[in-house]
């Protein structure tokens, strides 16, 4: 646990479609909380050039766009398709040691600023990455799997066997859950889902202020 001075990382997992940014969303329009989106970093780790050299290297021009960008529809046919486990454990050695800094850098500037309540890390890989010892506490989402399905196909475009192959290709949701210090379900509207991770926020900030004193 980090010390009763510093802001708090509170980690937000759960399976495709659990609707953890909405839910990070809704804190941060209500609190000071600064938000880090690992799938964003992740976004903007694919443009830095040495990592684009290593995947042209590993999966060839066919993932690249006319821009000579990431084209992260293709890349993700090779990796989460057909490409097996392999491929995708080789495209996490070249760009997870990279987020993993980036998430770290964030957490240290919004620390050094000192003006939020807490520290969002929305990573839905934290613990297959390995991320979970940058945080203090990791709260599971909880959405039933018709409904995570439903939402990816209607707000996404994704088929079934896309959203099974996303899946499958993570740590099971049960595993997910067994190491997260909580749980909030987002089966009804987000503010439903908010209020609980503010319960929880709150309790947290309450336990670290008893432990120092």
């Amino acid at each position: 646990m980090c010390g009763p001075t510093l802001t708090p990382v509170i980690a937000l997992v759960g399976g495709v479609g659990s609707g953890k940014s909405s839910v990070a969303r809704w804190l941060n329009e209500r609190h000071k909380i600064c938000v880090i989106d690992a799938d964003q970093i992740g976004h903007e780790v694919l443009t830095i050039p040495s990592v684009k050299s290593q995947l042209r290297t590993r999966f060839g021009n066919s993932v690249f766009d006319e821009q000579g960008e990431i084209d992260r529809k293709s890349l993700g046919r090779q990796v989460f398709g057909t490409g097996g486990r392999g491929s995708r454990l080789e495209l996490e050695n070249i760009v997870h040691p990279r987020i993993r800094r980036s998430i770290q850098e964030r957490i240290q500037n919004a620390r050094s600023d000192g003006q939020f309540l807490a520290i969002v890390l929305d990573a839905a890989v934290l613990f297959e990455a390995e991320w979970n010892d940058v945080c203090d506490l990791a709260v599971f989402v909880d959405v039933p799997d018709q409904l995570r399905l439903d939402r990816v196909v209607k707000n996404r475009g994704w088929t079934e066997q896309q959203f099974r192959q996303r899946e499958s290709s993570q740590m099971p949701l049960d595993v997910k859950k067994q190491k997260c210090d909580d749980i909030i379900d987002n089966s009804n509207a987000v503010h439903e889902a908010g209020v609980q991770l503010e319960q929880i926020l709150t309790s947290f900030a309450d336990s670290t202020t008893e432990t120092s004193d």
